[in-house]
C-alpha cells in the first residue's frame, strides 16, 4: 500500500524509535503509552493528524514533519528519512 515501504522495517523502525513509549501499538512488544492516540485501527482511519485524508503521502508527510502538518502538535520530530517514514507507514497500515 506504500510504494517502497515494508512492513518488517516498519516494525523494526517504530520498536526503534521508542514510539509506543507515547501510543500503545498492537505487535510492539512494550508499546502501551497513554500519552497519544492508540494506533489499534489507524490502518483504516479516513483521517490522520485531526484532519488530513489518511493516504499514503500524507501519513509519510505526518510521520516526517509532524509540525507541518499540524502546528502546535505533541508529535515530536523525529528526523526520519523519506525512507523510514515509508517504512513506518507500511507498518502501521496493516493496523485496521
Amino acid at each position: 500500500m506504500v510504494p517502497g515501504g515494508d512492513v518488517q522495517q516498519g516494525l523494526r523502525l517504530v520498536t526503534q524509535y521508542q514510539c509506543g513509549a507515547c501510543h500503545t501499538i498492537p505487535g510492539v512488544q512494550g508499546a502501551a503509552g497513554q500519552e497519544a492516540p492508540a494506533l489499534d485501527t489507524i490502518g483504516r482511519l479516513s483521517y490522520i493528524a485531526g484532519g488530513i485524508p489518511n493516504q499514503p503521502a500524507n501519513m509519510v508527510r505526518w510521520l516526517r514533519v509532524p509540525h507541518a502538518v499540524k502546528p502546535g502538535t505533541e508529535m515530536p520530530p523525529m528526523g526520519l528519512t523519506e525512507q523510514e517514514a515509508r517504512h513506518m507507514a507500511a507498518f502501521l497500515y496493516t493496523l485496521r
